[in-house]
């Protein structure tokens, strides 16, 4: 147990009062949590009124608000947890009697624990929203999701200009949120928490995905706004392979707790309707389920011998959500631009528990593809500056710019800069690394089409990966003899899909089209 608190002044005398009677204790923290715990620490001496926690989802956020909340009333001090959605209350209540934190209120219309005089409150943020919270006072507040950037917990770091605000977050990505928060502590990454074992249960705290690449909806045209697709165009797309979803669910996932992710309620609910017509017990779980519905679907759906299996889901599950049994995600809402929500969706499968070794990730989206880079640097990275998060969630992934490829060392796919299955890495290349004599410039049609062999190879490569050719690599290596009349150097050849994409000439474009002429001629 940490022995020290984010409060280093005396405790009050009636600090007792503010703990309550505690039932349970807290579980032994581990060791990237103890670090955690001391970086807020610091941070705090440095002068960090406000600070996020950065921690892949499953790390055990909500394990460390607590016993920053913990210590905090012991030292004779209030604290306000805030929820991001109203449907996670209860289940952060749960957690906190779990810690023996039971001397709390909820700040809920006509919730039996409403009770303001506690010393530990929670509360979502739309009913902050809607609540005068001038007559309270709180040395510690706790943002969960802070990504989500909401007036009704933005509005008290001004009311409560004395308190901590520690956000926490598996992905903040959002616009402005280094204009809230000084300093960004990065807890754990993906890949740390997929490979150290816990202390107490011997597993590492994740388990690693596993990705098929199924039946893709089609997004070549659809309409944007923003620079990223639109729910309504993205579901019209996605309505097209509901059988495919269903049908390559049967395949690989069945029989595991599944969660669906959509881009529309009402494309959610065609593919519960599918999933049903199969035989399959299915479930809608978004903004149009009622409170109670949400409660009694839950309550099945975390049952061991539930024949629940499958909810399907908009947003209302991406975050926040917690059942360690879920093993199989199917990505079908198409993302250009949200690295945040892809994460997001994707870590709602990632808990360890018992008997779980992996977690499926049946990709309809081509989210994967889309983010490959990116997510590899974040999974083995994490982040060292919340502007660097928002980059992130700014930028624009197009499809011809981002080509499935397999990993050269283990043939993981798709492989962003570093291989999240076995860790390989590609490296830069050399300039100096050409082949001896073959430094003259490659000439077509009177134009100069390469600097040299290898620099055409090159672009034979950013030309064949950037198509829809099943064989990329042998259409290089084909194209490459009969331009130069030679076979390409074996060592060229070994590094196809380490190569990084470069301009492809006119002169060089031209020469293929006029040899893919020549083919379909010959054909006939």
């Amino acid at each position: 147990m940490m022995q020290t608190a984010l409060f280093e002044e005396t405790p009050r005398p009636d600090a007792n009062l503010y703990v309550g009677p505690v039932e349970k204790t807290f579980p032994p923290p581990r060791p990237f949590q103890v670090t955690a715990h001391e970086s807020l620490r610091q941070g705090v001496r440095e002068g960090h009124r406000c600070q996020v926690l950065m921690s892949a989802t499953g790390s055990g956020k909500t394990y460390l608000g607590m016993m920053l909340i913990s210590e905090t009333l012991k030292k004779g001090r209030r604290c306000l947890f805030i929820c991001d959605r109203t449907v996670l209350i209860d289940q952060t209540s749960a957690v906190a009697d779990s810690y023996g934190l039971n001397n709390h209120g909820i700040i809920q219309r006509n919730h039996w624990r409403t009770d303001y005089l506690k010393p530990l409150q929670i509360a979502s943020v739309q009913t902050l929203a809607r609540r005068d919270m001038s007559n309270q006072e709180f040395d510690v507040v706790i943002v969960d999701e802070v990504q989500d950037q909401y007036k009704g917990w933005i509005d008290l770091m001004t009311l409560f200009p004395n308190a901590k605000f520690i956000g926490l977050s598996a992905t903040p990505f959002s616009k402005g949120l280094g204009k809230l928060f000084t300093n960004l502590i990065n807890a754990a990454t993906m890949h740390q928490l997929t490979t150290e074992p816990d202390p107490t249960s011997g597993k590492p705290v994740l388990v690693p995905m596993r990705i098929f690449s199924c039946h893709k909806v089609n997004m070549e045209g659809a309409a944007t706004r923003g620079g990223e697709w639109t729910d309504e165009g993205a579901a019209e797309r996605g309505m097209e392979i509901i059988g495919d979803v269903v049908a390559d669910w049967e395949l690989y996932g069945k029989g595991r707790k599944t969660i669906v992710f959509g881009p529309t309620i009402a494309h959610c609910e065609k593919m519960k309707d599918w999933f049903v017509s199969r035989g399959h017990q299915a479930m809608t779980f978004t903004a149009d389920t009622t409170p109670a519905e949400r409660a009694d679907i839950l309550r099945e759906y975390r049952k061991k011998d539930s024949g629940l299996d499958i909810l399907i889901s908009v947003a209302a599950l991406a975050k926040g959500f917690d059942c360690p049994e879920v093993s199989c995600i199917c990505d079908v809402r198409p993302l250009r631009k949200s690295l945040s929500t892809a994460i997001q969706m994707w870590g709602r499968g990632l808990r360890s528990a018992p008997d779980k070794t992996e977690c499926l990730l049946l990709d309809f989206s081509g989210n994967i593809v889309r983010f490959a880079d990116d997510f590899s640097d974040v999974y083995f990275n994490g982040l060292n500056q919340l502007h660097k998060g928002e980059k992130l969630d700014k930028k624009i992934r197009k499809d011809e710019e981002h080509i499935e490829m397999a990993c050269p060392k283990c043939g993981y796919k798709p492989c962003g800069k570093r291989c999240v299955q076995c860790g390989f890495q590609k490296k830069k290349q050399s300039l100096e690394e050409h082949a001896p004599g073959v430094m003259k410039e490659i000439i077509i049609g009177g134009k100069k089409a390469a600097d040299d062999n290898h620099h055409l190879y090159k672009q034979l490569v950013s030309f064949t990966r950037n198509s829809s050719s099943q064989k990329p690599r042998e259409w290089a290596w084909n194209l490459y003899k009969q331009i130069t009349g030679e076979s390409v150097p074996k060592k060229w050849e070994g590094e196809f899909w380490m190569m990084p994409l470069c301009h492809v000439t006119s002169a060089t474009k031209g020469k293929i089209q006029q040899l893919r002429i020549a083919y379909r001629h010959a054909i006939k």
